[in-house]
């Protein structure tokens, strides 16, 4: 990696973009949130309806960082041990006798996709808990490291709700982002329409190997941050919790972010930083960054349901009333 890792990490990102342009039309700012959650150590939840390329661009960005892709489809009929793995029993042709042999599962991968994670019970949701926290499994009477970079992306279709297993709050603050996947404009969708780019997954080249991905790990966490950034990252979370939101927030909120939340937005704004070839953390970085990840954070009350204000409406409000002191 090059002795100034701002320029070295703009530079991947260009490279990556590239990459991603061949079998991926639009999505840029999806593509680099994906980037900048590797980049933190993080996992994603991708938010969007069905065919807006959320598997692809998930199985472009591990082809174009050399990363093992694994994908399960999460359906009500899939047990724990589906992901993590199981201890069988195998016989010794030499002896007759028996030994325990674990089998590792799909979540032994860089980068596991979990397909419609809110279709299954919260009995298999929760087998992703220890990976994604400590990134380790425990099958049987042992527990397996995962190899890093170790990245979830999960992903949840926003309108149908029948036949669904929310995700609990517990679960949900341990993604790093929520990531709203949209349509793409009338010209990206012709373009999909007549080019058909997803038969180009092939044709994507590795730009960054796992070795450098971890180097730029290490320099996202070595990013200076001042402290008047700092204490305005957690002004924001603050701001979303009972008793300290202002007027026209704290109506809606049942319950705010927690400081894994203030955690998260800095080290995001630090890898932001240095994607944009900064050595520092604006305020810029801070309130780009509010949106994706507060909005899974907050638990909204009946009054928001009734009167139809979600998540990126309070953040919205929120960057307008909070100001840097």
């Amino acid at each position: 990696m090059s002795t100034n890792p701002a320029q070295a990490l703009s530079a991947a990102r260009e490279a990556l973009r590239a990459e991603f342009s061949k079998c991926i039309i639009g999505q840029e700012e999806t593509a680099e949130m994906l980037f900048l959650t590797l980049l933190c150590g993080g996992h994603a939840l991708l938010l969007g309806v069905p065919g807006v390329g959320k598997t692809l661009m998930s199985a472009t960005l591990a082809r174009a960082l050399h990363l093992e892709f694994h994908r399960v489809q999460f359906t009500p009929d899939l047990m724990p041990a589906d992901i993590t793995g199981s201890e069988v029993l195998e016989e010794d042709p030499a002896t007759g006798r028996y030994r325990r042999v674990v089998m590792h599962g799909p979540i032994f991968a860089n980068v596991l996709l979990a397909d419609e994670i809110n279709r299954t019970p919260p009995k298999t949701q929760a087998a992703l808990l220890q990976a994604m926290q400590e990134g380790e499994v425990t099958i049987g009477r042992e527990t397996h490291k995962l190899k890093p970079p170790f990245l979830v992306l999960a992903t949840q279709n926003p309108i149908e709700m029948e036949g669904t297993y929310p995700l609990p709050e517990a679960q949900l603050d341990r993604f790093l982002c929520c990531i709203k996947v949209g349509y793409p404009t009338v010209d990206e969708e012709v373009a999909i329409a007549t080019t058909g780019p997803a038969g180009a997954l092939s044709e994507v080249k590795p730009v960054l190997g796992p070795d450098e991905l971890l180097s730029f790990q290490r320099a996202v966490r070595s990013v200076p941050v001042a402290k008047d950034v700092a204490r305005y990252a957690v002004k924001l979370v603050v701001s979303t919790r009972t008793g300290q939101a202002p007027e026209g927030i704290g109506e809606f909120i049942e319950c705010g972010a927690s400081p894994r939340a203030s955690q998260s937005l800095v080290l995001a704004g630090q890898a932001r930083a240095l994607l944009h070839g900064r050595v520092h953390v604006d305020f810029a970085d801070i309130r780009a960054l509010a949106p994706s990840i507060l909005r899974h954070r907050l638990v909204l009350n009946f009054r928001a349901r009734a009167e139809r204000v979600d998540a990126d409406q309070i953040v919205s409000r929120l960057l307008e009333k909070v100001k840097p002191d």
